[in-house]
């Protein structure tokens, strides 16, 4: 059964396991800041903004009921395929640079992604109210199969967290493939040349190490519960 010491106080072993996808995350998360802050300086030669080539490209590949809308934050740019809207943050949809470039086709991508009906896509939004629903239960599940020492409630709480090890995985070919899109549309529409395109792609590289780094926090996560609840490495006191 789960030793109530990991939840009482902080358990050493959650992050020497969680210890590498946490140094990945603060790699990629540092590596994803410095380029998009350093390719904002260098000026598209084409002198469309990230909102322009989100048009662009969509006219491009015959989209022609998504909006592209400006959101508030710093990298908070995503495609919302229920109200099929595409929402930049500023320095994305009003930036003519490569990092806006890089960041607006790969939203983009996901737009495509959408028209073309591209599975993986249908099941991360499927997993969605799964995920959300399964945040609010799986540490209350989990905390009180512990204390209350009921392997059932310890079970519920970690497949509720499986959704979220489940969202992640699914995750990566979406946004890899989102990715590939971008940067084929940027070359095949000439809205980035040579070196601007190197950048996009090293931006947009940095951004799937963040996902890499989701998805295997989330995997640990749950070897850590396993093992906790004695499934994993014998049983707990």
């Amino acid at each position: 059964m789960v030793s109530l010491l990991g939840f009482i106080y902080l358990d050493p072993l959650y992050f020497i396991i969680l210890a590498p996808a946490l140094l990945l995350m603060m790699i990629a998360q540092g590596w994803i800041q410095s380029a998009f802050s350093e390719y904002s300086e260098v000026h598209l030669s084409s002198g469309l903004s990230g909102a322009e080539v989100a048009e662009a490209i969509l006219k491009a590949n015959g989209i022609q009921d998504v909006t592209v809308e400006v959101t508030e934050g710093f990298l908070s740019d995503h495609y919302d395929p229920t109200s099929k809207a595409l929402r930049l943050s500023p320095d994305v949809y009003h930036g003519v640079s490569a990092a806006s470039v890089a960041v607006a086709a790969h939203e983009v991508g996901h737009a495509i992604q959408h028209a073309c009906g591209y599975f993986p896509l249908y099941i991360r939004s499927a997993l969605v109210p799964l995920v959300q629903f399964g945040s609010f239960l799986w540490f209350p599940l989990f905390l009180g199969g512990a204390f209350l020492q009921m392997a059932s409630l310890v079970w519920l709480g970690i497949l509720a967290f499986s959704a979220t090890v489940a969202f992640q995985l699914v995750t990566l070919p979406v946004e890899f493939d989102a990715s590939r899109r971008a940067l084929a549309e940027i070359e095949r529409l000439g809205l980035a040349q040579g070196e601007e395109i190197i950048m996009a792609k090293k931006l947009l590289t940095a951004a799937a190490l963040t996902y890499v780094a989701a998805a295997l926090q989330s995997i640990l996560t749950l070897i850590y519960f396993l093992i906790r609840a004695g499934v994993l490495g014998g049983d707990e006191d």
